[in-house]
């Protein structure tokens, strides 16, 4: 994996957010709104994804987190490639831990992909965290939840979606978000009139006013 795009604590190093792009983008592509949202006490740290071959796109190699093979919300997974990709966002948050930030100080939050990636990341991370934002995406493996959730059915999670989306059917969020509530206490599904498969300068304060209320200096 490439060397993340880390956007230092302009004030005391108290809290970090990872955050997660969608496929065939890469840190940078968040690294700038995110750096513009996030408070002061705050680390941005915005990785980039393995370059792999990507079903979905005719086996094009590309930066992805874990291989796509379908757009259909019962279609094949790569449930290897979830869990190894789960495993390596974990890393991360040990890494930041090491670092003297504790857990619930942490927030993992993405767009598309990567909104995917954070939303089964927490739920398979056995401590709690501070919140999960999800732009615009979907829970991966949705069929195997709530029973291999281990943590974080309390963290508060953030899903926005935009009501135009061709590339994440708005249907998908609306699915998981129903899903989640089922067997977490904290959800919030925001839906965003017109919008496509792309984020929002009110998309950005949502997610600003979620990390500032749950994340205090």
């Amino acid at each position: 994996m490439a060397s993340p795009v880390v956007i230092a604590a302009t004030a005391r190093h108290t809290a970090t957010l990872i955050f997660f792009h969608g496929l065939g983008d890469t840190g940078h592509g968040w690294a700038s709104a995110m750096g513009s949202i996030r408070s002061p006490h705050m680390k941005v740290i915005c990785p980039t994804a393995p370059t792999m071959p990507v079903t979905l796109n005719t086996g094009f190699r590309m930066p992805s987190w874990f291989d796509l093979r379908s757009l259909d919300a019962t279609g094949p997974e790569d449930e290897e490639g979830i869990i190894r990709a789960a495993a390596a966002v974990h890393a991360m948050i040990e890494e930041e831990v090491s670092a003297g930030i504790p857990t619930e100080r942490i927030v993992l939050g993405g767009f598309s992909q990567g909104g995917a990636l954070a939303l089964y990341s927490a739920l398979t991370y056995n401590k709690p965290l501070a919140g999960v934002v999800a732009l615009s995406a979907w829970l991966p493996l949705h069929q195997k939840f709530p029973a291999i959730a281990v943590g974080n059915k309390d963290t508060p999670v953030l899903q926005c979606h935009g009501d135009c989306d061709p590339i994440v059917p708005y249907k998908w969020g609306q699915m998981t978000a129903s899903l989640l509530k089922q067997f977490m206490g904290r959800t919030e599904f925001k839906t965003y009139r017109e919008m496509m498969h792309s984020s929002s300068e009110e998309e950005m304060r949502d997610m600003k006013a979620f990390i500032e209320k749950y994340v205090k200096p």
